[in-house]
C-alpha cells in the first residue's frame, strides 16, 4: 500500500468492532475493509457507517467476488479482489486521491430551487420543526418515573437502551440514543461521542490527556466523558 501511496497514514484494526471504534475516534477519509472480519463483517460495518451518515470512502478487499453487489449497495468506492495486483491497487489509489482533492460541492439552495422549477415541480415548504422533548419516562422496577429533560446531565447509549444520568442517580429508557437525539434541543444538548450526549449547562470544561484525547469535565461530578474526533468541532468553536 505504501508503495502506491507513500504519504498515507495507516492504522490497522484486528476486527470489525475495533475498526468501528477507531473510525469513530479518528474519522479517516478512506478505509479499506476486508469482508470477512471477526466480530463484524465488512458489509455490516459499512451498513452502520452509511446509516450514521458521513461515511468515509470505503474500498472493499476480499477473495470473494459475490459480495460486490452488497458492497456497492453500501456506497463502496471500489472493490478489490485478492490477491490484489499492484497495478490495480495503483488505479484505486489514483481515483481516491483525485476524489479527495475535488470533493463534490453541495448544491446551493437557490440552484436546487431553480432545478425544481425546470423540472416543473414546486418547491415544498419546509415542515415546521417539532418542539424539543420536555419529558421522558423511565422504568424503575414496577413504577414509571417521569423525568424533566432539564434535569438530565448526560445520556449514554446502552445497547438498545439509553442510560440517563441525573443528579440523584441513573435511569434506563427504551429509546435508543440515535432516536433520542432527534428530539433534543441541539442548543442545550451536545453530542460528543457516537454513544454520548451531554447537557451543555452541566459542562464545566475540557481536558486533553497525554494521548491528545479530549475529555469533558462535568460540574460537581468525578467522571469525565471522552470526546471523539468527529465531535471536537463542538468545542473548537468556543
Amino acid at each position: 500500500m505504501l508503495d502506491a501511496w507513500p504519504n498515507l497514514e495507516i492504522v490497522r484494526a484486528p476486527n470489525g468492532l475495533e475498526a468501528l471504534r477507531l473510525i469513530d475516534e479518528l474519522a479517516p477519509q478512506v478505509i479499506f475493509l476486508d469482508i470477512q472480519m471477526p466480530g463484524l463483517t465488512g458489509i455490516d460495518l459499512a451498513a452502520r457507517l452509511c446509516a450514521g451518515g458521513n461515511a468515509p470512502r470505503m474500498v472493499f478487499t476480499t477473495a470473494h467476488e459475490h459480495y460486490a453487489a452488497q458492497a456497492f449497495e453500501h456506497e463502496a468506492f471500489d472493490y478489490l479482489l485478492k490477491p490484489i495486483r499492484q497495478e490495480r491497487l495503483a488505479r484505486t489509489v489514483e481515483r481516491l486521491r483525485a476524489a479527495l482533492a475535488t470533493p463534490t460541492p453541495a448544491l446551493p439552495a437557490d440552484a436546487l430551487q431553480a432545478l425544481l422549477r425546470q423540472l416543473g415541480a414546486g418547491v415544498p415548504a419546509a415542515p415546521a420543526a417539532p418542539a424539543p422533548l420536555q419529558w421522558i419516562r423511565a422504568a424503575a422496577g414496577q413504577e414509571t418515573r417521569l423525568i424533566a429533560v432539564e434535569e438530565v446531565i448526560y445520556f449514554q447509549s446502552n445497547d438498545k437502551y439509553t442510560s440517563v444520568f441525573l443528579p440523584d442517580g441513573e435511569s434506563l429508557i427504551r429509546t435508543p440514543l440515535r432516536q433520542l437525539k432527534e428530539q433534543l434541543d441541539p442548543q442545550q444538548f451536545w453530542q460528543i461521542h457516537r454513544g454520548v450526549i451531554v447537557a451543555a449547562r452541566h459542562v464545566a470544561g475540557t481536558r486533553t490527556d497525554f494521548r491528545g484525547r479530549l475529555h469533558v469535565k462535568l460540574k460537581g461530578r468525578d467522571e469525565q466523558l471522552v470526546v471523539s474526533r468527529n465531535y471536537m468541532d463542538v468545542f473548537r468553536q468556543m
